[in-house]
């Protein structure tokens, strides 16, 4: 049976369809570029590089650099999941969503690094997160002050958490035990008559084993808030 062409024979194939710009497509593949590249890696040119397009044409759907890093951390807050609060448990309830927010804020490269300097949620996606955190604080019985205070500590713990661990994403294992060990070791090293603590202590100041030193501020601030209630 003869197989048929599909065009005659020298004629060009119709290139593929362009698939449409969006505002979706442009913020996950601004997200994509942070994951591989890097933060510092992002700009408006970059991204429609990526997309095979100009970078003039980017403005129809997200104003500015600023603006697109924005709802880039709106995307990535979205992948947090809530829970409907339950006074028996919210205090450990509050402890597996700030666990739950870390892991989500380490997994994007150093993205980190900007949720650090937004500081404050005004997208959506991270409003919810406050939202629940607040919902999950009010569950407890905590004023509305502790509340609101407790939320802006919590989350100052997970991000200043996920700032400082994403800053070595790109850092192996072996080369951030190394880091480690050279801090200990000038700490070991400073005079001890001026800083007797810090040379007694190097060791436990310079531990770095698992989830070890972001549980205990779970525990120390969420205890405290509880107190409160």
């Amino acid at each position: 049976m003869t197989s048929w062409p599909d065009t005659w024979p020298g004629r060009e194939k119709p290139a593929p369809k362009r698939q449409p710009l969006s505002r979706e497509r442009i913020v996950a593949t601004a997200l994509t570029i942070i994951e591989t590249e890097g933060l510092d890696a992002l700009s408006m040119r970059r991204v429609a590089q990526e997309l095979g397009t100009g970078a003039a044409s980017l403005y129809a759907h997200i104003g500015n650099k600023d603006e697109l890093l924005e709802q880039v951390l709106d995307l990535v807050y979205s992948e947090i999941t809530t829970e409907t609060p339950d006074p028996a448990r919210w205090q450990e309830q509050v402890k597996d969503h700030l666990r739950r927010a870390r892991k989500v804020l380490t997994s994007h490269g150093d993205l980190a690094r900007a949720v650090m300097a937004a500081n404050v949620p005004v997208t959506p996606h991270a409003l919810d997160n406050a939202e629940a955190v607040l919902g999950l604080l009010k569950a407890g019985g905590l004023d509305d002050r502790t509340a609101s205070y407790g939320v802006d500590v919590l989350s100052l713990l997970v991000t200043a958490t996920a700032f400082e661990e994403s800053s070595r994403w790109r850092v192996s294992a072996e080369d951030a035990s190394a880091y480690g060990e050279r801090i200990r070791t000038f700490f070991a090293s400073v005079p001890a008559d001026r800083y007797p603590l810090v040379v007694a202590l190097a060791g436990e100041l310079t531990r770095d084993v698992g989830d070890e030193r972001f549980e205990f501020g779970l525990d120390i601030l969420v205890a405290g808030l509880a107190r409160r209630a």
